[in-house]
């Protein structure tokens, strides 16, 4: 068995040598966090660019009421006051109400272009182009989210892809969602990028853009709210893809 001393001095050791990154976590969970600051990262100089790549969308109705309130603190004369329940007011406008939905478009190295995305069912292919499949729609934030896979042994044969999030229906609130995009590589650690940036109005948000330069894989942050839908996307990255309002089919 491994004792406590040599796990905690492996995570010192992955501590001092990984990339100059936030980190999420400790050794068996351990997770990078592109930030402003540190905005890129390189897949394959991290042998990571192979193989099967996960992307998630994880997301929840978090109540508004309970977001800025500032958290209770327990005296030095009363410590067990942390432990009892505090009192929650109810109100009528106390769930954020929104549909987010994960979607990709795509540029691929002979030219052809699209989307993968729920509206319009959109779900993409694994196998054949444009090697990006999208499993599911959530649409209630439920822990497992929405997941897109990338294959990766095709990577040659992708130019690049812009992961964003888009608010279906319900209240144009991303900071208010708890949103995360994870990104998760056939080796090495997740990359996360949280969506808490304050963007009143803003429908969508342009999340990560991965693309293939002269054979390498690199992703990179790019967190950049539009106020309207994949269009304005479109638009803002030169896609070049013609639009049209679509609608999701209902659940029966």
């Amino acid at each position: 068995m491994v004792s406590l001393w040599e796990n905690w001095r492996r995570g010192v050791g992955m501590t001092r040598r990984g990339p100059k990154f936030d980190t999420v976590g400790g050794p068996s969970t351990y997770a990078v966090e592109l930030t402003k600051r540190y905005s890129e990262l390189s897949l394959t100089k991290q042998g990571a660019d192979t193989g099967s790549m996960r992307v998630n969308l994880s997301w929840r109705m978090r109540s508004s009421d309970l977001d800025g309130r500032p958290r209770r603190t327990a005296s030095l004369r009363h410590p067990l006051r942390a432990l009892k329940p505090e009192v929650v007011q109810a109100h009528t406008q106390g769930v954020v109400n929104v549909d987010l939905d994960l979607a990709c478009m795509y540029e691929l190295a002979d030219g052809s272009k699209g989307v993968v995305q729920p509206l319009g069912n959109f779900l993409g292919d694994w196998n054949g182009p444009p090697y990006v499949k999208l499993t599911g729609d959530d649409r209630f934030g439920s822990p497992s989210g929405e997941t897109l896979y990338v294959n990766l042994d095709h990577r040659d044969e992708i130019k690049r892809l812009l992961f964003f999030v888009y608010i279906y229906d319900g209240t144009p609130a991303f900071d208010r969602t708890h949103a995360i995009v994870s990104l998760f590589p056939s080796s090495g650690p997740r990359v996360e990028v949280g969506l808490d940036e304050r963007a009143p109005q803003a429908r969508s948000c342009a999340v990560l853009l991965l693309e293939n330069i002269k054979g390498e894989v690199k992703v990179r942050r790019e967190v950049r709210y539009v106020y309207g839908f994949q269009a304005e996307l479109d638009r803002l990255y030169g896609w070049g893809l013609q639009w049209g309002r679509g609608y999701k089919t209902q659940n029966v």
